[in-house]
């Protein structure tokens, strides 16, 4: 079974799980464009990585960065407050590319 997820921008490093998806299952992006197995059970409405991130590298959601990632991140995890810093509680680090 193939999860749906929801990715705002085609530049968008994560997309949001539309359902509850075990470790292993295969999420597809709402556009068809990508499809990653989950290395991990991820929530209803979590992020799932599209792609590898390195540790403190800036992180993109609906064509914006939201945050930076606290660790590395490898494509299907999921991200979440354990490997990513929120910028929404740090308004003047919004200057990040």
């Amino acid at each position: 079974m193939t999860h749906l997820a929801l990715r705002l921008d085609p530049q968008d490093d994560v997309a949001v799980v539309l359902a509850a998806t075990p470790a292993g299952g295969s999420v597809q992006a709402d556009d068809g464009a990508v499809v990653v197995t989950a290395r991990a059970t991820i929530p209803i409405h979590h992020k799932i990585a599209l792609r590898d991130l390195a540790e403190g590298e800036a992180l993109r959601r609906g064509g914006i960065v939201i945050g930076q990632t606290t660790a590395s991140i490898i494509k299907g995890d999921h991200v979440h407050t354990h490997n990513l810093r929120s910028l929404r509680a740090q308004p003047n680090s919004r200057s990040m590319k």
